[in-house]
């Protein structure tokens, strides 16, 4: 199993360089980054859960991917902007 914090650490270089995925399922990164979690945890609930200061947090528990997730697809989510906070997926607004 992977550690979804250690993966996040290791690619922080990677932070907001959408430019830098092949494959888009979009062309916001937002949007993207909405897509691969709902394709990784499906569900009919807002992808917005929360919002506090200048933070979203999506409604995907990280733990409900974290066997299915391939590396990939994490650094693609650090690309997009998301982040692991407090074991949630966030973003900047």
């Amino acid at each position: 199993m992977i550690n979804l914090e250690k993966l996040f650490e290791k690619h922080d270089d990677e932070y907001l360089k959408f430019d830098r995925i092949k494959d888009k399922f979009h062309t916001r990164p937002d949007m993207h980054a909405f897509s691969l979690l709902n394709n990784l945890a499906v569900s009919t609930a807002n992808m917005v859960s929360d919002a506090e200061h200048d933070k979203i947090y999506l409604d995907v528990n990280p733990d409900d991917v974290v066997e299915i997730i391939p590396e990939e697809q994490v650094i693609d989510l650090i690309r997009c902007g998301v982040r692991l906070d407090d074991s949630s997926f966030c973003m900047f607004i």
